[in-house]
């Protein structure tokens, strides 16, 4: 493992659009600009909570960085390496640094496979463990890890809940020893009590063996004791990027500060910035000019409809705003 701090991952310029296909004879007449020139960095150890409303983007970003989808433009930089300029064979041996933890446990986990198989299978792709009885002695360890019974190798996935489920998830990701883990709506689908104790055990796993964790997730009152550091995205680009603290006590964006109201809470100041996201999301198909915010944001002037922002730094924070710093 690299030490605390130490950059782990760059993504720069990142573009991944789908096209719109129709017709008899499947005419692309479109793109949709899921991702649209997003810059990123994760460092050893910490975590990044990537936030934004659902069709925002995120899940696309986590995919283009593991090359689950394959980026239209930018760069994925690990260790010094384009992962995004690799192709299938090449990019093999990097997938044993950067896993995933889905969303849904139960679709994510094949139903015919026992656990023991489920967590060994990546040990097997990677040649980690030189027989049957050590990889089952490793999935004995990391089943205790992630705080199940070892005796639940033998079950297979639909004899657990659905936190138990998202456990077993997270042990099979740590069984080829990644230096990165993107959890992608990892508590999203859990009730409230279960996600603080999903929330307790990534802190506790990242504090034991220094994983770096990419947190994508649409609340953002999941991740404010377990983040360092927040990316907020919007219509396909971080709009807003600081430390976690800074972040709460201070948003630039006026996104931000509407996401941040929609926490729930007792101050009266935070209910009613809320009120100032206006309106409903565009297309990412046909984002509007200049700022992409500017049709839902109470602040927007003529220059925020015909100039597209671009991200400023201020304080320790940077924000895609002409007016961060100001508001």
């Amino acid at each position: 493992m690299k030490p605390r701090g130490e950059l782990l991952l760059r993504v720069e310029g990142l573009r991944t659009w789908f096209p719109i296909k129709r017709g008899l004879l499947r005419r692309t007449v479109g793109q949709v600009r899921a991702v649209d020139g997003v810059d990123l960095e994760v460092r050893a150890g910490q975590t990044v909570a990537l936030v934004g409303e659902s069709g925002c983007g995120k899940t696309t970003v986590g995919r283009s960085i593991l090359g689950l989808v394959r980026p239209r433009e930018g760069r994925v930089l690990y260790a010094g390496v384009d992962l995004a300029g690799l192709g299938e064979a090449e990019l093999h041996p990097y997938r044993r640094k950067l896993q995933i933890v889905f969303q849904d446990p139960a679709a994510a986990l094949n139903p015919r496979l026992r656990v023991r198989d489920l967590i060994a299978e990546g040990m097997h792709s990677f040649g980690i463990g030189a027989s049957r009885a050590e990889r089952n002695e490793r999935v004995a360890e990391l089943l205790r890890r992630v705080q199940l019974n070892p005796e639940h190798m033998w079950r297979y996935p639909h004899e657990f809940s659905g936190g138990q489920r998202q456990r077993i998830g997270i042990a099979r990701a740590l069984a080829v020893e990644p230096e990165l883990v993107i959890c992608d709506e990892a508590v999203s689908a859990l009730d409230v009590s279960i996600q603080a104790q999903i929330l307790n055990l990534l802190s506790d796993l990242q504090r034991e063996l220094g994983i770096a964790f990419l947190f994508i997730t649409h609340d953002l009152s999941v991740v404010r004791y377990l983040a360092d550091e927040v990316a907020v995205m919007y219509l396909g680009q971080v709009v807003e990027r600081a430390p976690t603290a800074r972040l709460f006590s201070s948003p630039e964006h006026p996104y931000t500060r509407g996401l941040l109201a929609a926490v729930p809470s007792l101050d009266p100041e935070r209910r009613q910035r809320g009120a100032q996201v206006l309106g409903d999301v565009p297309s990412p198909a046909a984002p509007p000019p200049g700022c992409r915010f500017h049709t839902r944001c109470p602040h927007a002037t003529e220059r925020c409809r015909t100039e597209e922002p671009l991200l400023r730094p201020f304080a320790d924070g940077e924000a895609r705003c002409h007016f961060a710093g100001q508001l």
